[in-house]
């Protein structure tokens, strides 16, 4: 299966990736690698190429039902399938795993490889605190630590359009987020996803930030060789970002 290594200085306990689009079992127009099972793609399909996910990751990836929420998750959850929007572990075996086709994951590691966790951050629960949520869960339970955040691919600020009310709802929050916004037509405007969890992450005293810089690389709108879209493509397959504690 094909997958993007997190450059970035986390602990060699640590383990992380992302799944790519390419290297599954899925036909068109879930093809190849499509881990989400909620998207139309045949369920046998599905758990091939999660089998295949887990056998590379040799961690059990726990997917979550996502909901553009604000909820954390601790791993080894006694739900199947968690409704939360984030997760977190303090011990090996469980993979936090986050699905994306545009929306931004983000992975969390304190330096000393003690904690992991991911998160699920569209727009609205960006906008909501999924974030803030899910450092307040991991700084109460590894307090002092020094903790690092891996942003994946997400779409890029040349491709997210949104309107009046998203902007507004991210300027009643902090007026610097006026400079993740860029005017495009009447009542729209273009949205940098990433900077906006950036500075979030800032707000919270987080400044060991890696990962997509905004830059075209990391759009997933405009690569459809590597990524899966549902902006671009309505009818798409998932990715997964993973992070877990190896034994």
């Amino acid at each position: 299966m094909d997958a993007l290594l997190p450059d970035w200085p986390a602990p060699p306990r640590v383990r992380a990736l992302m799944s790519l689009r390419a290297g599954g079992v899925s036909a068109p127009p879930y093809a190849s690698l499509n881990l989400g099972d909620h998207v139309g793609d045949e369920a046998a399909a599905v758990q091939g190429n999660r089998a295949l996910l887990a056998e590379r990751l040799g961690a059990t990836p726990v997917f979550m039902q996502q909901v553009h929420g604000t909820a954390v998750e601790r791993l080894p959850s006694p739900q199947a399938v968690p409704v939360a929007d984030a997760c977190m572990s303090l011990q090996p075996g469980p993979a936090c795993t986050i699905m994306v086709a545009d929306c931004l994951p983000v992975l969390f590691c304190d330096t000393e490889g003690r904690a992991v966790a991911a998160a699920h951050a569209g727009w609205r629960g960006l906008a909501a605190g999924v974030l803030e949520n899910t450092v307040a869960s991991l700084r109460r339970a590894v307090p002092r630590a020094q903790w690092l955040a891996w942003l994946g691919p997400c779409i890029g600020p040349t491709a997210f359009e949104v309107g009046d009310e998203v902007r507004a709802a991210f300027l009643a929050q902090s007026a610097a987020a006026a400079d993740c916004f860029r005017a495009h037509t009447a009542g729209k405007w273009l949205a940098d996803l990433p900077a906006l969890a950036r500075l979030r992450l800032a707000a919270l005293d987080l400044h060991g930030i890696h990962g997509n810089d905004s830059s075209a690389p990391w759009c997933t709108v405009s690569d459809a060789s590597r990524f899966f879209s549902h902006r671009r493509d309505r009818v798409s397959g998932r990715m997964a970002a993973c992070i877990w504690l190896a034994g």
